[in-house]
């Protein structure tokens, strides 16, 4: 068994993982009403069979052979011609067996019409994917909210999973074209356990109602401590009032986004300068845009830890401008000249192309000075 996980390790194979069999919901339950036509199918085979060879004094193999023809009714003809008496026991036979298999289609259709199976066996290929996440957002309730959300997600390559505790889920699943769906309650622990929430980088609660997300955020946090996680979830919210706003974030959320603010926000924004209408909208969300925005931590071991901005010569190896430094105590420093110190624990607001700040991201996390350094 070693020398196999050693090859594995050497070949860098991974198994593939596998969701909990106690998270899996169960099919055999619903397979309780097959269990008559199976016993009665194997009655009637072995009365066939014990018939034909005292009858008709059949082999044992030809009996059975005689018995399935007949009572699966294929016209296939008789193994060896039948006495009176063995022609009326086949009629019997015969009989029996298009009474058990028309109570068996009848179960059949009677349990495919209700739907469970085939829900139960939906969700279990759902779990199956959803197990091979990684670093996705868990977003909770469907609403007009989470189809923009989605799009977004879906448009920059972030997986994800909707969990709505409705039926209607899985129609809104197939219209809103959502990979991955739960329908289960958000804020219960077995739901987090089935979205894979240990291996998410977050989770967003969209609801209309403060309570669920109250409780969705009470929930997540309370799985933390009990899972021993070794971060915490990047919990987003959405809200109302300004009030319900502080509420959540004292709770645990880390942003709380008010359609009501924003709004407001844009609106007076177009109103006091037209001309920049859709600026941030053009530069930050659309996905065809070659620049970007992000801010970029500097851990306390990094090589740039109080060195001097133009130090660090970030503008000419990566092709980047650091626009903002947000300081370990939270005072933002904006457009920060050549002298700003880089402190530890600082966050660089950095714009360029996604690959510039990829780079300045493993400048930024290097222990020893890069040899970058020496050509600039």
């Amino acid at each position: 068994m070693n020398l196999l996980v050693r090859i594995r390790k050497f070949l860098n194979w991974e198994i593939t993982p596998k969701p909990d069999p106690k998270l899996l919901p169960e099919v055999y339950p619903h397979l309780k009403p097959f269990r008559l036509p199976l016993i009665l199918t194997v009655f009637v085979m072995l009365i066939g069979t014990i018939g034909y060879v005292i009858i008709e004094d059949f082999p044992i193999f030809d009996a059975i052979y005689q018995t399935a023809i007949t009572f699966t009714t294929v016209g296939f003809g008789e193994v060896h011609e039948l006495s009176n008496v063995g022609k009326i026991f086949t009629i019997n036979l015969i009989i029996a067996g298009f009474a058990v298999f028309s109570s068996a289609i009848g179960i059949l259709v009677s349990e495919l019409n209700k739907g469970k199976i085939v829900t139960i066996l939906k969700e279990r290929r759902m779990l199956y994917k959803i197990v091979r996440l990684k670093k996705h957002f868990v977003i909770c309730h469907h609403n007009d909210y989470t189809i923009e959300v989605t799009n977004q997600l879906r448009k920059n390559h972030i997986p994800f999973i909707v969990i709505d505790p409705r039926p209607e889920i899985h129609e809104w699943a197939i219209e809103h074209k959502y990979p991955n769906y739960l329908q289960a309650e958000p804020h219960a622990e077995l739901s987090m356990l089935k979205a894979n929430l240990s291996s998410a980088k977050g989770l967003i609660a969209l609801s209309s109602s403060i309570s669920d997300n109250i409780a969705l955020i009470a929930s997540v946090r309370l799985f933390e401590k009990e899972h021993f996680l070794p971060r915490p979830y990047y919990i987003i919210s959405s809200a109302e009032s300004s009030g319900d706003v502080e509420k959540l974030k004292k709770l645990g959320a880390d942003t709380v986004v008010s359609p009501t603010k924003l709004t407001a926000q844009r609106v007076s924004a177009m109103a006091a300068r037209p001309d920049m209408e859709n600026l941030l909208e053009e530069f930050l969300y659309k996905n065809d845009n070659p620049l970007d925005m992000q801010e970029i931590f500097v851990p306390k071991f990094s090589w740039a830890v109080l060195k001097k901005l133009k130090e660090t010569h970030i503008r000419e190896i990566t092709n980047t401008s650091v626009v903002g430094i947000t300081k370990k105590d939270g005072k933002f420093i904006s457009m920060p000249k050549g002298d700003v110190l880089v402190t530890s624990e600082c966050k660089l607001l950095v714009i360029g192309t996604q690959k510039g700040i990829a780079t300045t991201k493993g400048l930024v996390r290097q222990r020893i000075k890069p040899k970058e350094l020496k050509f600039v």
